[in-house]
């Protein structure tokens, strides 16, 4: 028996060797062994002066919780195993009660000193829309509808989120918003993430906005310079009460004349400078409505989003024809286009949606452009189209709008439909390589279909080989239709770094705390962060929490302010 690069340590140099039978165990990187993290840990700790307590003395008593130097001990040098539990909920629930510190920190700049235009939730407009709708508003659209009336029509500024399935209808309520500013003689602006999605929004609402005397307009990058340059000194003029646009909304040279809404589409796609940005064009506090393309887990409504109000739309509206997903592997494709072509005989329409534009070798994936030019060679180029991000605006609106007047049948994409778009009469998507999409993206993308009173189905084109992982989240969409548990479960295996997106909310990331495993202590630390902060709103009887925010948190502090 041999052993290699052995560490051995002297008893009689290191006396209390039998008394801490436990060692911690650190990730390592190359090069470095566990015995010189270890001893740079114990030499750490052997030379550390006494830390100051950051949590304030009533919540350690409430908590029970051990003092800091006490825990570092509990991690580093335990002595049975209930201490390094004991330990790490102390550390976890400082870093949780910091970050929703600065949440609550955040939600009371958005409120103080500042006010906001009251507008009419009930004003004639508002009245006109819900009587020309063609369809019966859902108990959950009502409700929430009710909360958003109830923020607007006074001087405080509405920070609140819509979230809701995709396809329940969250766009009729960010309407409604619209239209209590036109009521009220003011202008609201909705702010997409796509050209496409903003056109869709105005297009899709324009003739029966006109009809009831509202003044929508759409502004977005590819309009041309002069026609862009009308629609600026409309807006500035005040003669456009509803404006739809992408980020060419937050560009210097756009002035608003009295903006009293925003409505963000699709949180996460922005940044929280360009969000302050669009809210930013007016005198006023602007109020503000987010809303979400997909359920967000509770625990990010408590954390990322924890400064803004929910409201939540479950229930989808009537009418809907059932839904089905099915999985197929790559050997049946032939199949699953012969399929796809009697489907298409019976009057359907059809979205085929794949991971990259062009071909790539070295992931050896479907491309958009490989499967457009297959589906032209069985069906012919009259009946299909593609879309794609490289494409010139003109030529994805072009594209869209003949999909969606039923000129063509199939709309082969890439992600660029994920969003929003909605032909109701669209009834078949077929997914190449869904296993290179995350759950909520893949529900997402199938929430594309299913919009109208004729069944739909949604296949997913699988490679052989798929790891028992990769089967096994495809299986469990499948087989789940609701956007909620979806979300919770994309949230399990992706975490909140990749959902949110890399520094898009403006807060920090977390170091030992983790949002899915620490729900519970999540919930305590935001409790007191906002309780003491309420009762306490600038500090000033608790300065350790104050020096320990500006400490840890300075480049986050520059964004407070912003919703």
């Amino acid at each position: 028996m041999q052993m290699v690069n052995p560490f051995f340590e002297r008893l009689d140099a290191n006396p209390d060797f039998f008394e801490r039978p436990i060692f911690p165990v650190y990730p390592l990187t190359e090069g470095l062994a566990a015995w010189e993290v270890r001893r740079a840990a114990n030499r750490a700790l052997d030379e550390l002066e006494e830390l100051p307590e950051t949590i304030p003395p009533e919540l350690m008593q409430r908590h029970e919780l051990p003092g800091i130097m006490q825990a570092l001990q509990y991690v580093h040098r335990p002595k049975e195993m209930a201490e390094i539990e004991k330990g790490l909920a102390r550390l976890r629930y400082e870093e949780l009660f910091y970050f929703e510190a600065l949440i609550a920190m955040r939600r009371r700049s958005l409120e103080e000193g500042v006010e906001a235009e009251p507008l009419a939730p009930e004003g004639k407009l508002t009245k006109g829309f819900l009587k020309a709708l063609p369809f019966e508003l859902t108990r959950d659209q009502l409700k929430v509808i009710a909360e958003i009336g109830a923020d607007i029509c006074g001087k405080n500024p509405m920070h609140r989120l819509l979230q809701g399935d995709v396809g329940s209808g969250k766009t009729v309520v960010a309407l409604c918003a619209m239209l209590a500013a036109a009521d009220a003689g003011r202008q609201a602006a909705m702010m997409a993430p796509t050209e496409i999605l903003a056109e869709q929004h105005y297009q899709g609402w324009k003739k029966t906005l006109e009809a009831i005397g509202a003044r929508p307009l759409l502004l977005t990058g590819s309009l041309k310079n002069k026609e862009k340059e009308e629609r600026r000194e409309m807006i500035a003029r005040g003669e456009a009460d509803m404006v739809f646009g992408t980020h060419a909304l937050i560009e210097e040279n756009v002035e608003f004349r009295n903006l009293a809404l925003v409505v963000v589409d699709e949180q996460h796609r922005f940044g929280v400078m360009q969000r302050a940005a669009l809210a930013s064009k007016s005198e006023a506090r602007p109020h503000v409505l987010v809303m979400s393309a997909t359920p967000i887990p509770r625990t990010l409504t408590l954390s990322y989003y924890g400064d803004l109000d929910v409201s939540v739309i479950k229930e989808k509206p009537k009418g809907r024809a059932e839904r089905k997903t099915e999985l197929a592997y790559e050997g049946r494709k032939e199949g699953v286009y012969r399929w796809l072509e009697e489907r298409l005989k019976e009057g359907d329409r059809a979205y085929v949606v794949c991971p990259l534009i062009e071909e790539s070798e070295k992931l050896e994936l479907s491309s958009a452009a490989e499967t457009f030019d297959e589906l032209v060679e069985r069906l012919g180029d009259q009946r299909v189209t593609l879309v794609h991000g490289r494409m010139k605006p003109q030529e994805r609106q072009l594209a869209m709008s003949r999909f969606r007047k039923g000129e063509v049948e199939v709309l082969v994409s890439t992600t660029v439909i994920e969003v929003g778009v909605d032909v109701p009469q669209a009834t078949i998507m077929i997914i190449m390589h869904p296993e290179r999409f995350g759950l909520a993206q893949l529900h997402q993308l199938r929430g594309r279909i299913g919009r109208g009173q004729r069944p739909s189905r949604c296949v997913l084109l699988m490679p052989s080989g798929l790891s028992p992982e990769a089967s096994q989240r495809l299986n469990f969409f499948a087989n789940t239709e609701d956007g909620f548990l979806l979300a919770d479960e994309d949230l399990r295996i992706r975490g909140p770094g990749q959902i949110m997106g890399r520094r898009q909310h403006g807060l920090p990331d977390l170091r030992i705390a983790d949002l899915m495993r620490d729900s519970e202590l999540l919930v305590k630390a935001r409790e007191d962060a906002f309780r003491i902060l309420e009762a306490d709103p600038g500090l000033a009887n608790h300065p350790r929490v104050a020096a320990t925010v500006r400490r840890r948190h300075s480049e986050s502090l520059e964004l407070l302010g912003v919703a």
